[in-house]
C-alpha cells in the first residue's frame, strides 16, 4: 500500500523501489542467510527489516560490511545502536523511551514493588537495565524477575505464574512480543491471576498491536494497562485505516476484522522515507568486493553511505506522525496509557516528554482486573496462607518486650510496650494482616545477642518484620526499612541530683546581677534628689551635714509615698517610682525563692565533657549502640562499663570512685522508664539526638507506609499515653528533663522600667526649672516697673519750672 500510494503521488520520479521478500521463520541464522542471499543474488541496496531485535544484530553486521543500510521498523531493543552498527537505522521508538511512562504510572498509584515479566530474547532483556534504573529513581523495588524462554510451553508458563502467586508483589510489567504476550495472558486468566488485586502493565510491544489481536486474547487482558506509542489522529490516517480494513478483509476473508497497528504505520512511513532518499541519491554503483564470507563473495554498495545520509536527512509528516531521525532512530513523541476492557481498549492517560503522567478527565475510572474500580494496593499475602513472621527478641527492658515460653506447649507469649504499639497499628490497617511471633535466639542467649544481629535477620528474610525497642540507626537503614518512630528520640545521661542546701551567706545578693544592683542604687539617689528638688518645703527644711542630706535623699526614695507632698510633679515622680519598686521587689523575691528551691535539685554532672575531663567511669545498657557512641565521644574504652537495666541504680549509687559510674548514658525512652522508678534521686541530661525506636521491615516492603500511618495515628492520640501508663506508670517526674539553674536578673530585663522612671523624673525637673525661671522673670519685671514710675514722677515735678522760664523769655522778646 505504501508503494502504491507513494508512486501514485510521485509518478514523475525517475527511481523505483523493487521489493524482494524473504521469510526468516523467526530464526536468527535464517535471517542472516536470507540477507546474504539477497545481497549476492539480487544485488539489493537496502534491507527493510528484520522483524526481531536478535535478527537485527546479525543482519546489521552483514549490512556494515556491505555498506547496505538496514532499516527496521520493529527492532526496538535499546542494545541496538547506530554507534556500534553504523548502517543500522531504527524507524521505530527505542524501548527505553517508555520506561519513564511506566514509572510515572507506578508512582501515580503509589506502588512500591514491581515484578517484570519478559521473554528471554534480545528484545526482552534489552529494556530491563533501563527499567531498573528508572524504578530505582522513584524508590520502587524489583524483588523478583520472571524470565520466560522462547520455548516455554503452557505448562511451564503456568508453573512460573504459580510461583509468582506465592510472592507478595501483585504489580507486573509485561515486556514480550505480541504472540508470547497473548499466550501469557491466556494462561494468567486460567490460573486466576486476572482477578481482583492484580496489576498488569504492558509495554508497547504488545499494546501497539492490540487492535489486531484475537478477541479471546483481548478478553483475557481485560483490566490490564498498556503503554501505547502516541500517534496523532489525522484525516490522512483515518482514510488509510479505512482502506486498510477493506484490503485486509479482501486478502483474509475468513479472519476477524482488526485495526492497523502502530508497527504497520512505521512500515508505511519507512517505505516513503526510503523512496524519497533513493530518488535524491539515484543509486547505481554496485561492485563485487574481495570480502569473503562462508556463503561466498559479499558485494559492497559504494553509494551506501550517501543513501544512509539521505535517509537521515529525510523529514516529512507521515501516518505515524512526524518522521525525523536522530542518532539513527526515530524520536519519542510521547505515549498514551490505555486500559484494556472486554470491548477493546480506551485511553485513560498520556505522557509527553518532560511531563508527569496525566489522566484524561473525560473518561471514567480505570477498570482493574476482576472488573473493579478499586485501585489495587499492589501486594497481597501469598495464596499459601503464610502469616506475617514477626521477629521478637528478649532484651534487658521487659517494659518494651517481655518474652515468656509456655513450659508445657512451648508457645511464645509476648507482651510489652512495643508489642502493644505493633498490635494497635495492625488493627488500624485498612486490610487484614495475619501474623505470628517468632523468637530470635533462645531466651538463655539474650545477653549475647545484639540488636544489629536481630535486624539483620530481616535482611536475610528470616522475618517479615522485627519489632521491639530497636533504635533507628543509619547503618541499619542500609539493609532494612524502618517505620516512623513510636517513641521520643534522643540519648541522655542519668545522673544523681544534689540534695545539700546552699549555705552561702551572700545568697541574697544573687537574685540581681551587679549591673542591676548598680542601676538600682543610681536611680534610688536620682529619684530622691528629684523629689527633694520638686518639693520646696522639704528643701527649705534641709539642715545639717552632707551625710544628713544623703540620708534624707535615701529616705525620700523609699518612703516618699508616706510624706505629705504638695507638688503635682513630685507626686507623678513618686507614683512611677513606686510602680518600679513594686516590680523590682516582686522579681527579686521570686528569683530568690527559685534559687533556694532549685539549688537543692541540681545535677552532679551537667556536661558529658566534664566526665571525660575528670576521668570518670560512665555506663550504658548492655547490647545498645550507645557503647559505640561513647567511644565516638572520645571516652576511653577502659572508662566505659555496660550494665543491665536493673543494675543502673546500684552503679550510680556507688559512684565512679567506688566501682560504679558517675553517669549512665542511655536512650531517652529507657531513661524515662528508669526515672519513673527513681524519680527523687536522679535526673536526665539530654546530650544527643537520635531517631527513636521503630519496626524494621525488608527493603521496599509495601507494609511500611501503611504501618507508619497507623503508628502516627496512635502517637497523635490518647492511645500512646495509655500504653505508656500501662507499662511505665505515671511518668510525671519533676526530675524528668534537664534542670536549669535559676539565673540572676540582669539590667537588660528592667531597662524599660528604669527608662520610664528616669524620663518622668527628668521631665518633671525640667518643668520645675522652667516654672522657676518664669517666676523669677516675672518678679524682675515687677521691680523694674516700680523704678520706672518713680523716675517719671520726678520729671513731672521739674517740668513746670522750665515752661515758666520759657514763657518769661517769650514775653521779653515780644515787649520790644
Amino acid at each position: 500500500m505504501a508503494m502504491e500510494d507513494f508512486y501514485t503521488t510521485n509518478g514523475n520520479y525517475s527511481t523505483r523501489l523493487m521489493l524482494h521478500t524473504r521469510d526468516s521463520n523467526g530464526d536468527n541464522y535464517q535471517a542472516a542467510e536470507a540477507a546474504l542471499d539477497l545481497l549476492q543474488n539480487m544485488k539489493i541496496q537496502a534491507i527493510i527489516g528484520p522483524e526481531k531485535s536478535s535478527q537485527a544484530v546479525f543482519v546489521s553486521e552483514i549490512g556494515n560490511k556491505s555498506q547496505v543500510p538496514v532499516i527496521s521498523f520493529s527492532a526496538t531493543s535499546p542494545t541496538l545502536s547506530s554507534m556500534h552498527l553504523p548502517f543500522f537505522i531504527r524507524t521505530t521508538i527505542n524501548d527505553a523511551a517508555q520506561v519513564y511512562t511506566i514509572t510515572a504510572l507506578i508512582k501515580a498509584f503509589g506502588w512500591r514493588e514491581v515484578v517484570p515479566i519478559y521473554e528471554d530474547t534480545e528484545f526482552g532483556r534489552g529494556i530491563i537495565p533501563f527499567l531498573t534504573d528508572a524504578l530505582d529513581e522513584i524508590d520502587v523495588r524489583i524483588p523478583y524477575r520472571s524470565l520466560i524462554s522462547e520455548s516455554s510451553t503452557d505448562d511451564r508458563i503456568q508453573k512460573e505464574l504459580y510461583k509468582l502467586q506465592t510472592k507478595q508483589t501483585r504489580v507486573f510489567v509485561v515486556h514480550m512480543a505480541p504472540s508470547r504476550g497473548s499466550t501469557l495472558f491466556l494462561n494468567a486468566i486460567e490460573v486466576g491471576m486476572m482477578s481482583k488485586g492484580y496489576v498488569w502493565i504492558m509495554t508497547n510491544g504488545v499494546t501497539n498491536v492490540i487492535g489486531s489481536l484475537n478477541a479471546s486474547v483481548i478478553s483475557a487482558m481485560s483490566g490490564a494497562l498498556g503503554i501505547q506509542t502516541y500517534v496523532p489522529q489525522t484525516e490522512k490516517l483515518e482514510n488509510f485505516a479505512t482502506r486498510w480494513r477493506k484490503r485486509f478483509l479482501e486478502v483474509n476473508p475468513n479472519d476477524e476484522p482488526c485495526e492497523v497497528s502502530t508497527f504497520a504505520l512505521w512500515a508505511y512511513d519507512t517505505i516513503y522515507a526510503l523512496a524519497m532518499a533513493v530518488e535524491e541519491v539515484g543509486v547505481q554503483n554496485t561492485k563485487i568486493d574481495k570480502n569473503i564470507t562462508s556463503s561466498g563473495h559479499l558485494p559492497v554498495f559504494y553509494d551506501g553511505p550517501k543513501l544512509l545520509n539521505a535517509i537521515y536527512n529525510i523529514k516529512f509528516q507521515g501516518l505515524s506522525g512526524s518522521f525525523q531521525l536522530k542518532d539513527g532512530q526515530m524520536q519519542n513523541s510521547g505515549f498514551d496509557v490505555i486500559n484494556v476492557v472486554k470491548e477493546g481498549k480506551r485511553k485513560v492517560g498520556y505522557w509527553r516528554e518532560g511531563q508527569n503522567l496525566s489522566r484524561q478527565p473525560d473518561l471514567s475510572t480505570i477498570v482493574w482486573p476482576g472488573e473493579t474500580n478499586i485501585i489495587p494496593k499492589g501486594w497481597e499475602f501469598p495464596v499459601s496462607g503464610r502469616k506475617l513472621r514477626v521477629g521478637v527478641m528478649k532484651g534487658s527492658f521487659t517494659e518494651f518486650v517481655k518474652v515468656e515460653i509456655d513450659p508445657v506447649t512451648n508457645d511464645i507469649r509476648v507482651s510489652g510496650r512495643s508489642v502493644d504499639v505493633f498490635e494497635a497499628a495492625i488493627k488500624r490497617m485498612p486490610y487484614a494482616v495475619p501474623y505470628e511471633y517468632q523468637l530470635f535466639g533462645a531466651v538463655s542467649e539474650a545477653n549475647s545477642l545484639t540488636y544489629n544481629d536481630f535486624v539483620y535477620q530481616v535482611y536475610l528474610q528470616n522475618y517479615d518484620v522485627a519489632i521491639g525497642d530497636i533504635a533507628i540507626r543509619y547503618n541499619r537503614t542500609l539493609y532494612v526499612d524502618f517505620t516512623v518512630p513510636y517513641t521520643e528520640s534522643g540519648v541522655a545521661m542519668i545522673v544523681p541530683v544534689k540534695t545539700s542546701v546552699n549555705k552561702n551567706t551572700l545568697i541574697f545578693l544573687r537574685p540581681l546581677s551587679l549591673d542591676l544592683w548598680i542601676a538600682s542604687f543610681v536611680f534610688f539617689i536620682y529619684t530622691g534628689i528629684a523629689i527633694l528638688i520638686l518639693e520646696p518645703n522639704l528643701r527649705a527644711s534641709l539642715e545639717g551635714s552632707i551625710s544628713g542630706h544623703f540620708g534624707t535623699i535615701v529616705h525620700l526614695s523609699v518612703f516618699a509615698h508616706q510624706e505629705k507632698l504638695e507638688s503635682i510633679l513630685s507626686k507623678v515622680v513618686v507614683i512611677v517610682w513606686v510602680f518600679v519598686l513594686l516590680v523590682l521587689t516582686s522579681s527579686y523575691t521570686a528569683s530568690l525563692s527559685s534559687m533556694l528551691t532549685v539549688q537543692q535539685l541540681q545535677p552532679t554532672v551537667t556536661d558529658v565533657n566534664d566526665l571525660i575531663k575528670n576521668g570518670d567511669y560512665v555506663g550504658y545498657g548492655a547490647g545498645s549502640f550507645v557503647g559505640d557512641l561513647l567511644r565516638q565521644l572520645n571516652f576511653e574504652k577502659s572508662k566505659i562499663r555496660s550494665y543491665k537495666f536493673d543494675k543502673y541504680d546500684e552503679a550510680l549509687r556507688k559512684g565512679s570512685a567506688n566501682g560504679g559510674v558517675a553517669a549512665i548514658v542511655e536512650e531517652i525512652p529507657y531513661v524515662k522508664s528508669f526515672l519513673a522508678k527513681h524519680c527523687k534521686s536522679y535526673t536526665m541530661i539530654e546530650i544527643y539526638k537520635s531517631a527513636g525506636f521503630g519496626f524494621a521491615f525488608p527493603k521496599g516492603s509495601a507494609l511500611v507506609p501503611d504501618i507508619s500511618r497507623a503508628i502516627i495515628n496512635i502517637t497523635d492520640g490518647d492511645d500512646i499515653i495509655q500504653i505508656e501508663k500501662k507499662w511505665s506508670g505515671d511518668q510525671n517526674c519533676q526530675n524528668n528533663g534537664n534542670i536549669i539553674e535559676s539565673n540572676s536578673l540582669s539590667f537588660l530585663s528592667f531597662w524599660g522600667l528604669f527608662l520610664m522612671t528616669g524620663v518622668v523624673s527628668t521631665v518633671s525637673l525640667l518643668i520645675c526649672v522652667i516654672i522657676s525661671l518664669c517666676k523669677n522673670r516675672r518678679k524682675m519685671s515687677n521691680i523694674t516697673s516700680v523704678e520706672t514710675s518713680s523716675d517719671e514722677l520726678n520729671d513731672i515735678e521739674a517740668f513746670p519750672t522750665m515752661n515758666q522760664d520759657e514763657n518769661q523769655e517769650g514775653d521779653r522778646e515780644v515787649r520790644p
